[in-house]
Parts: C-alpha cells; structure tokens; sequence
C-alpha cells in the first residue's frame, strides 16, 4: 500500500483548516438568526450589536439622502421613521453581514492588542515611516491612510459605517437592493440619491483602498507589514489578504481562536519563517503554541494546502 508522504504537521494544520472553514460556513447563518431576533436583550454579545448597529446606520444614510432629494424639510427625522424597515432588508444581505462582521472583529482585535501589547490602534511604526517617505505620493497616501484610521476608530465607537467605506461590490449591491425594494412611487428620488452616492464614492479613496494601495506600493517590501507590532493591525491584515489572495474580511477573521490553522499557514505561505509566525502568535494568541514540526513546514507547501482549501472569501 502506498503510504502518504504529508507530513504529521500537515496533517493536523490541514484538519484545523477544513473544521475553520466549517465555522466560517456558520458565520452568515449565526448572524442572521441572531440579528432578525427583535428581543436584543437576549444577545448582548457586543459583535452582534455593533453588526446591526453599521447596518442600521447604512440603512439611515440612504434614508436621509432620499428624504434631501425630496426636499424634506426634516429628512433626519423622515429617516429615523424609516430606518428600521430598511434595516431589516439590508440585514438579509449575507455579504454586508459579514463585512461589517469583519470590520466589528477588526475593531476588537485593535483594542486588544492595544491594551495587551501597547500597539496603537491608529498610527503605527511603519504608518509614520510611509508618512515621512522622501516618495510624495506614497506619504500622501499614508497621511490619507492615517487620518482614514482614525475614522474607523471614531465610526466603531458610535457602531457607524460611512456608506462610502464599503467595497465597491458591496456598495453596488447595496444600493441594487436599494433600488429594487423602492415601490413605484419613491423610485425616482431613490435613483437620484443613488446617482448622488456614485458621484461621491471612490473605492481607492476609502480606507481599506487606501491600505491596499499602500500595501502593494511597498512592493517586497510589503514583507514588513507582516508585523502585527511593526504595522499595526489595520496594514497587517491588509498585508494578509495581499500576500495569500484573498479577502481581507477572510484575513480578519483568519484571526479569531477557531481559524489558528489559516492563520499560521498565511503567514508561512507569506514568506515568514516560523520563528517570526511564532512572533506573531506571542502578539494575537500568547496562549497558543504552533503545533510540533511547524518549523519544517515549507512556504509552498503552506500555500498549497490553503490552495486546496479553496476559500477566498468569508460569505
């Protein structure tokens, strides 16, 4: 019989992978029930809060900007009246969920790793590095990416989501949806609010944009970013998502205790040696330790098992 050559290391980092991407399946699912519920007492878990909070407000924003192209002498009001039917229909959308899943998970992480390993949520080492490049355009674009981060801390706060943020597949959708549950009466001025949203919105400018552009302009150099306590979280994860290919809400959530696997091999596929996945580690889980013969597993063999996974995306 001819026996597998996968090493034992494999093995296990590719079990952990297949239950981790069982339990992204469940995300959308979870979420939802527990979104739709209207008794909120029940589930104070701050996650599930903040989600319906972002959505909440996305749904405010496209009210109010209805209501001004109906010259509503109050369209704040006219929107708050509104806002919680349309909250409900965004809330079925699986793919805003779960970003502003990623995004609430996003804004712990910050906070956590701030008070536990004094890595400002805002500017980090390598930011103010990209801020003080003898590149123009690349400090432009860090001082963009700066004053960008600070709005995401603030936004957190308040449970907010500027809708301009999203990415632009979801910003489509959003205002598609928008647009079909609009009744007859209200669809002209619902077409003229969308026209104003588009005008105004430019993914590259958002703040996830921002960290990509600033994330593929350091080139090999992007290898620093791989450094939670050197980058900060905000260029880390959008580090991840470069480095393996996939969505940056998936490298946010490849984060989270039951998702250990996608996270060590991202970082392996990365580039980093194991020493420096361990490094790593110290900072997002102190209390785990990588599974025996983590440092015999090579960078191709990391990115051919996530490969294999075939995941790329949380929804």
């Amino acid at each position: 019989m001819m026996q597998s050559s996968e090493a034992p290391v494999e093995a296990v980092l590719r079990d952990e992978l297949a239950h981790g991407d069982v339990v992204i399946g469940t995300i959308g699912p979870v979420l939802g029930h527990l979104l739709a519920n209207h008794d909120h007492s029940l589930f104070s878990d701050e996650i599930v809060s903040r989600v319906r909070g972002m959505v909440w407000d996305v749904a405010r924003q496209l009210l109010v900007a209805k209501a001004e192209q109906d010259t509503s002498p109050d369209p704040h009001g006219v929107a708050e009246r509104q806002c919680e039917g349309l909250t409900q229909s965004l809330l079925t959308d699986a793919r805003l969920v779960s970003h502003c899943h990623a995004l609430a998970m996003e804004s712990q992480l910050s906070a956590r790793l701030e008070k536990r390993s004094a890595i400002d949520p805002v500017l980090s080492p390598l930011l103010q590095a990209l801020i003080a490049s003898e590149d123009g355009a690349t400090a432009a674009t860090a001082m963009a990416a700066l004053a960008a981060q600070a709005r995401f801390v603030q936004s957190q706060r308040r449970m907010e989501l500027p809708i301009g943020e999203l990415p632009a597949d979801l910003f489509d959708a959003v205002l598609a949806k928008w647009i079909q549950l609009a009744d007859e009466g209200e669809r002209a001025s619902v077409e003229r609010a969308v026209q104003s949203f588009r005008r105004d919105y430019s993914e590259s400018a958002s703040r996830i944009g921002l960290l990509s552009r600033l994330v593929t302009g350091m080139g090999p150099g992007a290898r620093a970013a791989l450094s939670v306590g050197h980058s900060g979280v905000a260029l880390f994860l959008s580090a991840i998502a470069s480095s393996s290919r996939f969505d940056r809400d998936l490298a946010v959530v490849a984060t989270n205790d039951k998702q250990l696997a996608r996270l060590a091999l991202s970082l392996r596929a990365a580039g980093l040696k194991p020493r420096e996945v361990e490094e790593q580690f110290l900072h997002l889980h102190p209390d785990v330790s990588l599974p025996e013969g983590f440092d015999l597993l090579r960078a191709d063999r990391a990115a051919a098992m996530l490969g294999a996974s075939g995941r790329s995306s949380v929804a």
